[in-house]
């Protein structure tokens, strides 16, 4: 099926492999340069040199041979001029080389774009997060010194499963044990799919829950608190019925949920089945259940007709004709803020968050070492720095802030009721510790099995296919899944598609 476009893709795709690069610019998409911008900002004392093995508030260092595997490999190169770490924005890489070398979190960026970090070098490559993986690409074939590099979830795995482009970590004198306290989620992202090999580790956890107008949710819906409101959208039926009831009770004019992408976010960490098995496309149940509640939600009001990352998706929340929006960790500093209005705003202070239908993540980076790197010694302390260390992810949490991948540093940060932006926490209702909602869903996400190299590509264009033909065309299911496997046949030429 699809033989023709398969081949005349291939041709184009040949072409224009000789002489494309693909440019990058501002990112508008991808949820790593997206939702940290409004706690980026925030000023910090300078963190100990992890490399030092301070262990004052959070248990073992895991920086230098105490508590690891072993050492570097042999087979690793050593001794570069430069530990090279690159990625496709500043939002991360200079705050995780400021917590590894003790260097100031304000400082660091510009530090590092003058040269003035002794030994190492920043390659930001200013693009989208999904456009790194060509770019990585190109400078690979380059040559370009590259130690350390950052990858996201969705296409991880071309280079995970590429043993020329990564290094097991085990080559680092690293195991499972070294992130013993890390979410098991993203061990599963991080691992080879052909090998089980652990090869890319992540310092974050871009756990997500439902966060709404708690005025709203009273006046609407009756609720008074986060654990009522997740009685009343606990799953995707509960879900639906919510906003039906408060369709009805504004005559559509205030939708339960934010876009259908915020909810695509979502569902889609409940599917089962990987997207491609045996070398096939998987088409299982999971895609018309989507499709039949998204359709639901959408011809009631349920779910606004906004774009994510338009200028409309946040003014619906100002506006009030959102009531609530489906938000990962590094967005509640982010969009979610601008759509309270900003801290002062119209909406601000207002919201209140439950775990919602699905527990799911959105976004995240996971740290991989080339496997031609010539400083073997750097990555493994790095890394450990990054997603090893309890007493640096701390200091991490709090100063950047994150919400990190390490379970006994934020239960500690939750149980103490830590504030690590002002800015953020103050925008819930009678102080509510956000985190400990995010904590509750990121221990129930579970993707052992279901990463492929391909989820990037199949994710987008099922989800085109649904609201292009099915929502948006009133097209029927066959019709939607034959604009499904026709994109995807165009975009991935090297599987089978019945």
């Amino acid at each position: 099926m699809n033989t023709l476009k398969k081949t005349l893709a291939l041709v184009a795709t040949l072409a224009m492999a000789a002489t494309a690069f693909v440019g990058c610019g501002e990112d508008e998409s991808s949820s790593t340069s997206t939702g940290n911008n409004s706690t980026s900002d925030n000023s910090s004392e300078s963190t100990p040199d992890a490399s030092e093995g301070d262990t004052s508030d959070g248990g073992d260092a895991s920086t230098g041979d105490e508590g690891s595997t072993g050492t570097v490999d042999a087979s690793v190169g050593q001794g570069g001029a430069e530990f090279v770490v690159a990625a496709w924005d500043a939002n991360d890489a200079p705050k995780l080389i400021a917590q590894w070398k003790g260097l100031d979190y304000d400082k660091v960026t510009e530090q590092l774009e003058n040269g003035e970090v002794p030994g190492v070098k920043f390659l930001n490559m200013s693009c989208k997060g999904g456009e790194a993986a060509e770019n990585y690409d190109q400078r690979f074939a380059d040559g370009t010194d590259i130690d350390v590099f950052f990858v996201e979830a969705d296409w991880a795995l071309k280079f995970i499963n590429d043993d020329a482009r990564t290094l097991p970590l085990s080559k680092l004198g690293l195991s499972d044990a070294d992130f013993s306290n890390a979410y098991s989620y993203t061990k599963e992202i991080g691992k080879s799919s052909t090998s089980g090999e652990l090869k890319g580790v992540s310092w974050q956890a871009a756990a997500g829950g439902y966060a709404y107008r708690a005025d709203l949710a009273e006046q609407y819906l009756g609720v008074k608190t986060p654990a009522e409101m997740q009685e009343k959208v606990g799953d995707w039926a509960k879900f639906t019925e919510a906003a039906k009831t408060v369709s009805d009770a504004t005559s559509g004019t205030v939708a339960l949920g934010d876009t259908l992408g915020g909810m695509w976010q979502v569902y889609a960490c409940g599917r089962t089945t990987p997207w491609v098995k045996d070398n096939k496309l998987q088409i299982d149940d999971f895609c018309k259940e989507f499709a039949d509640t998204a359709k639901e939600l959408w011809d009631m009001g349920g779910i606004t007709k906004n774009d994510q990352w338009s200028n409309e998706w946040t003014a619906s929340g100002v506006q009030g004709s959102t009531m609530g929006y489906f938000v990962s960790t590094w967005g509640f500093g982010g969009f979610f803020l601008e759509a309270a209005g900003g801290v002062g705003g119209d909406q601000y202070g207002k919201w209140n968050v439950c775990q919602g239908p699905q527990a799911f993540y959105w976004g995240g980076t996971w740290l991989v070492a080339n496997a031609d790197t010539d400083n073997g010694n750097e990555c493994r302390e790095f890394i450990l720095s990054a997603a090893g260390d309890d007493a640096a992810m701390k200091e991490y949490a709090v100063n950047k802030p994150e919400f990190v991948n390490n379970k006994a540093v934020m239960d500690e940060i939750i149980a103490a009721n830590t504030v690590t932006n002002e800015d953020i926490s103050g925008n819930f209702k009678d102080g509510q510790n956000y985190f400990a909602e995010l904590a509750s869903n990121v221990e129930q996400i579970n993707f052992n099995g279901l990463i492929t190299e391909y989820d990037a590509t199949v994710k987008t264009d099922f989800i085109t296919a649904v609201k292009e033909e099915y929502l948006m065309g009133g097209k029927s299911w066959d019709d939607t899944l034959n604009r499904f496997k026709d994109d995807v046949s165009e975009h991935i030429m090297t599987i089978e598609i019945d």
